[in-house]
């Protein structure tokens, strides 16, 4: 991991509030995103949901497509995102799978709730067992359940993340 510079965080997160609040201006939702790797702003993202009737549209995840567009790679180490509200879930797991070093955030989850966002119901849906969703989880397993990761595992020449 980078060595991490707190004292630009005030600067970034300001960034992503702005974006957020130019988003709601706009008609969208109240929440932007900057990705900041090497001290230069690489990529930002603003709340796309019903813009582009994309229920994954969010900020953050806007940002870490357009970084990784940007950087050509799906990887984002030694990246930092900074962004108006804590990651919800679909977020932070977004900003795991983009190999972020650090993630940065301004509002939190209750915050979110208090604006009508469902992060704090997600969040504390996820600590429940699966069993006790409203959203059924059922697993159907064929005989070639694992074929596609039995040739991926064959394949030469892949490229691993």
């Amino acid at each position: 991991m980078n060595a991490v510079n707190t004292l630009q965080d005030p600067g970034y997160l300001a960034q992503a509030i702005a974006l957020a609040q130019q988003n709601v201006a706009e008609g969208g939702g109240p929440f932007g995103a900057v990705i900041v790797r090497g001290g230069e702003v690489i990529a930002t993202g603003q709340n796309r949901v019903t813009r582009d009737f994309d229920p994954t549209a969010h900020a953050e995840v806007v940002a870490i497509r357009a970084a990784c567009q940007a950087v050509g790679d799906f990887s984002l180490a030694g990246a930092t995102l900074y962004t108006s509200c804590e990651p919800c879930p679909l977020c932070l797991s977004a900003s795991l799978w983009a190999r972020l070093d650090r993630v940065v955030f301004a509002a939190d989850r209750y915050d979110a709730a208090r604006g009508g966002f469902d992060d704090l119901a997600f969040y504390e849906l996820f600590a429940t067992p699966r069993s006790e969703w409203d959203l059924p989880i059922d697993s159907v397993r064929p005989d070639d359940a694992s074929a596609p990761f039995d040739d991926w595992l064959a394949k030469e020449g892949r490229t691993d993340y």
